[in-house]
């Protein structure tokens, strides 16, 4: 078994930033992506960004040339830094984990994280 414990959400202004981190624990060595989903009001859950072990990324486009996931393997870290935030980026921020390259069926979950971007 995998636990994430996530940290780092907040209210923000829009333009600011915040930054999420996930520790994970447990059977490290059967997870390979790791990434943040979000989930707002009324809308579906979408993967934001997928970090592989070897560091291979990817983002949805709404977050391109905003947020930056990486991850520190020595730590079983990944973080999310959120730049330029916007009241639309308001949601639900949970951590991820899966054993392939991209995070888009993961076998576990961290409880999430609240994110607020007042305008």
């Amino acid at each position: 078994q995998v636990q994430l414990v996530e940290s780092g959400g907040g209210l923000v202004q829009a333009g600011g930033s915040l930054r999420l981190s996930c520790a994970a624990s447990g059977t490290i060595f059967s997870i390979n992506a790791m990434g943040w989903y979000r989930q707002a009001p009324g809308k579906q859950r979408e993967l934001v960004a997928s970090i592989s072990r070897g560091g291979t990324t990817i983002y949805t486009d709404s977050v391109k040339g905003r947020f930056t996931i990486s991850r520190d393997n020595a730590k079983d870290t990944v973080y999310l830094q959120m730049n330029s935030l916007k009241p639309e980026d308001t949601a639900v921020y949970s951590c991820a984990a899966g054993s392939s390259r991209v995070v888009t069926s993961p076998s576990y979950w961290g409880q999430g994280t609240q994110v607020t971007v007042s305008s």
